[in-house]
This record gives C-alpha cells, structure tokens and sequence, in this order.
C-alpha cells in the first residue's frame, strides 16, 4: 500500500516486461489480474519492441548507400561507442528515474504514515 506499494507494483511489471519475472518479497503477484497483466506486458515487452526493430530493419536495408563526406559521423571507432552507450544508459536511466524514486522519497517523507 501507499507508495512503497506502488514501487513494488512498478518493479514487477517492469521485471516481467524484460522477460526477468523477479518482484519485491510482499508483492502479491500471484492474483488473477496481476497474471494477466504480466502476461499482456511480457508480449508487449517482447513483441512491441521486435515489430517496430524489425520494420525499421526492413526500411534501412531498402535505402540506398550514400558516400561518406567531410560531414560524416563514423561509426567504425572508440568515440561512436562511447556515444551510443552513453546516451542509451542516459535515456533509459532519465526514463525510469521519476517513477523509481517516487516511492522511496514519499515514502520518507510520509515519516511511515501510510504503513
């Protein structure tokens, strides 16, 4: 209940989203709508991302090789790596972030009010 509750809730679904299925000790997943809605976000965790991937697949191999130009970022070197992780660990951390620590400040600031 409260916000600890809702982390817990957030945690589950997340986890059962990237096919993991781990939650928080006294979560009560195991209802009838939590399985359900496990269920639907395991096939959109999985099929939700492999549609789009695999039809932005389909248009990037339609396209037609440009020659590369003074203006061309490389992507065959250290600096493109660092980049692209760095800006993947940053969207998904930035993603998450509100939400994730959401429960745990209400939480201390509600000084236990809602437990």
């Amino acid at each position: 209940a409260g916000p600890h509750g809702f982390t817990e809730i957030l945690y589950a679904l997340t986890s059962q989203g990237n096919n993991n299925g781990s939650a928080f000790a006294g979560f009560g997943g195991n209802t009838v709508f939590y399985n359900v809605i496990g269920g639907i976000d395991m096939l959109v965790g999985r099929f939700g991302i492999m549609i789009p991937v695999l039809a932005l697949a389909g248009t990037l191999a339609a396209k037609q090789v440009v020659p590369a130009s003074a203006g061309t970022f490389r992507t065959d070197n250290p600096m493109f790596v660092v980049l692209l992780l760095g800006v993947i660990l940053i969207v998904g951390g930035l993603t998450f972030f509100p939400a994730v620590s959401l429960g745990p400040l209400v939480e201390q600031l509600s000084h236990g009010r809602f437990f």
